[in-house]
């Protein structure tokens, strides 16, 4: 009796109630996982530790150590070349993404005309991106990227090339400028994959109240110092949700993820596929574990 009454006490408690409502909002998530992803998840593991074969009795599994493991980061030749370009994708990505769709929350959150259709045209390459159109067979326009860069690559060439001599002339770091000339050819892939970003640091933005803009204005605040010192801090959590989003979302959409449903379900290879499979998931928790703690450390959340 004691127990349940603490219990029940805990629970009418403010923090009792935000982890109650916690965990009714994650269990449909939790259930989902119980019941359809840790029995195939633990067979993957085995797996990724066996030489699987099929036979008319069945799944037929011999244990053959760390040997998938081994073939995967060694012998195959496509593997570990798609891992790194996946990574450092990433790290080119990861950033800008994440500073552009703060930029454009912070446009989109101001008063101006049209400013409905704006937002739903940076949010439109998700939709665009989603469901029967992303699975449409696309050769025309296949055709036409391909005969503009033809036509047009060397003139966006000689612009890339223009502007790295400027920066190099002007004294940046050469790393410096090979990161902002590549961010200049990725812009358009930029682009499409920060709408939902927007959306989640427009609602974050849209939260904070206007009295304390009012308060820094009468206290001499710029708009600069505003964002830097109220825009910026209060949206700090929602950097952690989207670094989060981001990596996955980037992950999702490796050839790596390609090579491993290649390598299972063509050439009927299940052990070294599943042996991928973990190996590209250790990457994606340390890459997230490292850049989560990273970011926690500088996140400020209002009491």
């Amino acid at each position: 009796m004691k127990v349940m009454g603490k219990l029940t006490k805990s629970l009418r408690s403010y923090e009792g109630q935000k982890a109650l409502w916690g965990f009714l909002f994650v269990s449909p998530w939790l259930l989902g996982f119980l019941l359809f992803f840790l029995a195939p998840l633990i067979t993957s593991f085995r797996y990724s530790f066996s030489k699987v074969e099929a036979s008319s009795s069945g799944i037929q599994t011999t244990f053959v150590g760390l040997s998938n493991y081994v073939e995967a980061l060694l012998v195959n030749p496509n593997f570990n070349r798609q891992l790194l370009e996946s990574i450092m994708d990433i790290v080119i990505d990861v950033p800008l993404i994440l500073i552009f769709s703060l930029f454009v929350a912070v446009i989109l959150n101001q008063q101006f005309l049209g400013r409905s259709l704006a937002r739903s045209i940076f949010f439109l390459p998700v939709i665009l991106a989603s469901g029967v159109i992303i699975s449409l067979e696309a050769e025309s326009l296949v055709q036409a990227i391909n005969q503009q860069q033809a036509t047009g690559g060397e003139s966006g060439g000689l612009r890339a090339f223009e502007l790295e001599r400027i920066m190099l002339g002007a004294g940046v770091y050469p790393i410096i400028v090979e990161y902002l000339t590549g961010s200049v050819a990725r812009i358009y892939e930029i682009v499409s994959l920060s709408g939902v970003q927007i959306l989640i640091f427009l609602a974050g933005i849209q939260t904070i109240s206007y009295s304390v803009y009012e308060a820094a204005k009468m206290e001499g605040a710029t708009g600069y110092e505003a964002f830097w010192k109220i825009t910026l801090p209060m949206v700090s959590p929602l950097i952690l949700v989207n670094l989060v989003y981001t990596i996955i979302d980037s992950f999702a959409r490796s050839p790596v993820t390609d090579l491993i449903l290649e390598t299972g379900f063509d050439a009927f290879n299940f052990g070294l596929s599943s042996a991928m499979a973990w190996i590209y998931i250790i990457s994606i928790m340390l890459i997230l574990g490292v850049s989560s703690y990273i970011i926690s450390k500088k996140v400020f959340y209002q009491e």
